[in-house]
């Protein structure tokens, strides 16, 4: 995230970012992907509500905290974590998805078939994020 974020708002709300969501660790929709040896190599998941706000609309849902492990970025980690969030997802009557890309992760999303919609900011703390809401029909 260092190569599209200011420093100072990263160094405010990296501590927030990456602290554990029991809500969403326990909603048996986020999942872990691990290398054949147990190394965990990347997460991600999704939700029903909107980050932030719990706002629950039909047939929608929130691509949720996705990672993948700096040594196995390029090796469809990402795409197998969104694979398997897209099927649960379908099988749960969810039609469409959205998601606070980061500003690094646009690509990403952009490449699994995101379309942007705006430019948000997300509140971190004492920060504001820079990051672009994106859709995509499912």
């Amino acid at each position: 995230m260092r190569e599209s974020h200011d420093p100072a708002v990263l160094d405010a709300a990296l501590p927030l970012m990456t602290r554990a969501n029991p809500v969403l660790l326990a909603s048996r929709t986020y999942y872990l992907a691990e290398s054949d040896v147990g190394l965990a190599v990347g997460c991600g998941g999704w939700s029903r509500e909107r980050p932030g706000s719990g706002e629950v609309a039909p047939e929608l849902a929130h691509i949720r905290h996705f990672a993948t492990h700096s040594a196995w970025i390029g090796r469809e980690v990402g795409r197998a974590l969104y694979a398997r969030c897209e099927q649960d997802a379908r099988a749960a009557g969810i039609r469409r998805f959205e998601c606070n890309a980061s500003l690094n992760g646009e690509g990403f999303y952009a490449a699994l078939g995101f379309a942007p919609v705006r430019p948000i900011e997300l509140p971190m703390g004492s920060v504001a994020v820079p990051a672009i809401l994106m859709q995509r029909s499912i």
